[in-house]
C-alpha cells in the first residue's frame, strides 16, 4: 500500500472543523518554492495522542471538544504511516500522534492537494484513488 510520504516535513497551516475535520499542510523546497499544498479531510472519529501519552478520541461535529486539534497548528509532520485497510497515522515534531482508522460504514479520511497523491478511504477501508 502506498504511503503519502510527501507529507513528511510539511507543516500544519490550517485547522478547521464543523461536521468534518480539515487539516491543511504546506511544505517548501529549500529554495522556498512550495512542494506540497495538501488537505486532510477526516469524517470519522480520530485518536489524538499527546507527547505524554494522553489520548483523546475526537469526533467530527462535536464542537469545542475538537479544541485539542488546534495544538497541531504550525506543527511539522515527522512521519506518516498507512497500515491495514487504510489506518492513517501522522507523527508530529512535538511528539503528538494523530490516528484515523477506517470505518465500516462511512468514508473515514481523504487526502487531496498539489504535490501529493490523492486518496480516499471509503466505507470498510481500503484506500481508493492513489494517483
Amino acid at each position: 500500500m502506498r504511503v503519502p510520504t510527501e507529507l513528511t516535513g510539511t507543516r500544519v497551516t490550517r485547522t478547521a472543523f464543523d461536521h468534518q475535520v480539515r487539516l491543511s499542510f504546506t511544505g517548501h523546497e529549500p529554495d522556498g518554492r512550495v512542494r506540497v499544498d495538501g488537505e486532510l479531510l477526516v469524517e470519522t472519529p480520530l485518536l489524538l495522542t499527546d507527547a505524554s501519552g494522553r489520548q483523546a478520541l475526537l469526533t467530527p461535529g462535536s464542537g469545542v471538544a475538537l479544541a485539542p486539534l488546534l495544538g497541531l497548528f504550525a506543527r511539522t509532520v515527522t512521519g506518516v504511516q498507512v497500515t491495514g485497510a487504510g489506518a492513517l497515522t501522522l507523527d508530529f515534531d512535538d511528539g503528538t500522534l494523530l490516528r484515523v482508522d477506517p470505518d465500516a460504514d462511512h468514508e473515514s479520511w481523504a487526502l487531496t492537494g498539489w504535490g501529493i497523491a490523492s486518496v480516499l478511504v471509503g466505507p470498510g477501508g481500503e484506500p481508493h484513488g492513489w494517483h
